[in-house]
């Protein structure tokens, strides 16, 4: 379990220091240079993610709760909104007139959709960590930008491949979950 909480937590701090450490931040992007800093950001959330699955795989998961009776429905349109939040956070749609950090919602849909299916140590640890994590980031990243200026409107088309996409990514992943993740969907 600790090679779990701690790729969690190298993961989560290498995230929020960014929004909570901004003059730091800075500095360290004066000193190495914008695109050395990015490499070694994306090489320490690789590595976080590494020490995520090897600890998932390592943690013995003792049940915490038993999941709710018929949460599945519940939880696939959970996570199909998380789906459409996240496709919606990289790219131009109207979607994001409304919610302001998307891809940081898509993550809190994905947590609370995999809480309600998952009630062991090890689930409860990542799942609840990353929801956790993501309303943090929301409220720092608030905090850093200020008053929110809403996008104009874009054509209703974007939308609709927005849709599209997620609709895709969603059945991709709800086929194949079993041979990814070794759960059914």
């Amino acid at each position: 379990m600790t090679l779990l909480i701690g790729g969690l937590l190298l993961f989560t701090v290498a995230h929020l220091f960014p929004g909570a450490c901004p003059g730091p931040r800075k500095q360290l992007v004066d000193k190495l240079g914008s695109n050395p800093y990015r490499g070694l950001f994306t090489l320490v959330i690789v590595a976080s993610l590494a020490i995520i699955v090897f600890g998932w795989k390592a943690a013995p998961p003792a049940n915490l709760y038993t999941a709710p009776l018929h949460s599945g429905p519940i939880m696939s349109a959970l996570v199909f909104v998380a789906f459409v939040l996240f496709v919606a956070s990289q790219s131009k749609t109207n979607i994001r007139r409304f919610v302001r950090h998307p891809q940081m919602a898509a993550v809190l849909f994905w947590s609370a959709a995999h809480l309600l299916a998952n009630g062991e140590t090890r689930s409860v640890i990542l799942f609840g960590g990353l929801g956790i994590w993501a309303i943090v980031e929301m409220l720092l990243c608030n905090r850093r930008d200020g008053t929110w200026q809403k996008p104009a409107p874009v054509a209703k088309s974007l939308d609709a491949v927005t849709l599209a996409i997620a609709a895709v990514g969603f059945a991709l992943i709800w086929y194949f979950h079993q041979a990814i993740f070794g759960a059914p969907a």
